[in-house]
């Protein structure tokens, strides 16, 4: 059993940049591919990045290419999402997810999540 806790939201300007944690306990972490979702009010949970459990592979939701990079210390049990460029359609709950499910853009492929941390872009 794997807990995952994320950190580093708050409110930013539209432009700014903010580095989310997610910090794993329990488990075998580290053999595990680790994914962020993102939640706007009234709207469903999508899909944002995914690395694989060793780092070397990570694939990005298009509309987070070249702005996010997801990246992960398994020394440290954690995974980050570094967010540059931010813009206002960016505000949302930000989830890590852990799993091996060959779904990677499909939240219920994953089986351990953290409880969210909330990301506001101001214009």
């Amino acid at each position: 059993q794997v807990q995952l806790v994320e950190s580093g939201g708050g409110l930013v300007q539209a432009g700014g940049s903010l580095r989310l944690s997610c910090a794993a306990s329990g488990g075998t972490f580290s053999t595990y591919a680790v994914a962020w979702f993102r939640q706007a009010p009234g709207k469903e949970r999508e899909f944002v990045a995914l690395i694989n459990w060793s780092g070397t592979g990570t694939v990005y939701a298009d509309s987070m290419k070249g702005r996010f990079t997801i990246s992960r210390d398994n020394a440290k049990n954690t995974v980050y999402l570094q967010m540059d460029s931010l813009k206002p359609e960016d505000t949302a709950v930000y989830y890590c997810a852990a799993g091996n499910s060959g779904k990677y853009y499909a939240a219920p492929a994953y089986p351990y999540w953290g409880q969210g941390t909330q990301v506001t872009v101001s214009s």
